[in-house]
């Protein structure tokens, strides 16, 4: 009733998030149509992208990527985004960071995970390889699905988190934990048959950390110790890691000090990708 979308744009009432969005005459962009002229170069609304995405899979039933331009923070970026199943289900996924545990880029405490700074833009347009990226879609796009991958070797082996919410950045900005409550078995199929924790504590989520900061940390993670309780963990496996072992991967598994499958130095490359 309001109209809120200027220059001839359709108002569309998005119920899930209590919000709309508006979709715009050829020519024009922005949260409300209210910039232009675009000539032929359209971009996409986060929602109009999902009922595309939800649409070509349905028709296709096969796993593709397409480099989309999606309006974030009303300017335009272009990221690679993935369609199907190519290992954390259906439908369409939004890119959001790539990290590489060799780096100390993402390590845990980098002012990236609390700021709304991108890094490298580029390399959201280039799917599952080692350049990193920090996306606007960290701290302004909603979801209720994760996808966690991580890369060893040729191999990615991803997870699924169901967790709803405004974004990723409301999540981990604050430093506040936040369990997920997956299990150590599903944390370590990250890594494979090779993964390896400790037996106790297996504190898991968003911001996990030990009771001494000083050990494993993890933005999004397990860590795990050898004594019954979460004073000195150490050993992990997340994303955005540090603590304890503070010199090695910021993103994959260490794990020492009498670990269940032996002691542990992966360094891999991380993706997170939302839905």
């Amino acid at each position: 009733m309001s109209s809120p979308c200027q220059n001839g744009g359709t108002c569309v009432a998005n119920y899930k998030y209590h919000s709309f969005d508006c979709r715009c005459k050829e020519g024009f962009y922005g949260e409300f149509c209210e910039k232009g002229s675009m000539g032929r170069k359209t971009a996409l609304s986060k929602s109009n992208l999902r009922a595309i995405l939800q649409f070509l899979f349905l028709v296709t039933k096969s796993s593709w990527t397409q480099l989309v331009t999606l309006l974030l923070d009303s300017k335009l970026v272009s990221v690679l985004c993935h369609f199907g199943n190519f290992g954390c289900g259906d439908r369409g996924w939004t890119p959001v960071m790539k990290m590489d545990g060799n780096k100390q880029t993402f390590h845990h405490e980098t002012a990236f995970w609390s700021n709304k700074e991108t890094f490298n833009l580029d390399g959201g347009k280039t799917g599952f390889d080692s350049r990193e990226t920090k996306l606007p879609s960290y701290w302004n796009t909603s979801f209720s699905k994760i996808c966690l991958g991580m890369k060893i070797g040729q191999k990615i082996r991803f997870i699924v988190i169901n967790k709803q919410a405004n974004s990723l950045y409301c999540l981990i900005a604050d430093g506040q934990y936040r369990s997920t409550s997956l299990g150590r078995d599903k944390w370590k199929s990250l890594i494979g048959s090779k993964a390896s924790l400790q037996y106790n504590c297996n504190k898991d989520g968003f911001n996990a950390v030990c009771d001494d900061p000083r050990f494993s940390k993890a933005r999004i993670g397990i860590i795990s110790n050898q004594e019954d309780n979460c004073a000195s963990c150490d050993s992990r496996i997340g994303f955005g890691t540090g603590g304890y072992h503070d010199n090695s991967s910021s993103c994959g598994n260490e794990a020492t000090i009498a670990p269940d499958n032996g002691e542990k130095h992966f360094k891999t490359m991380g993706y997170i990708l939302v839905q």
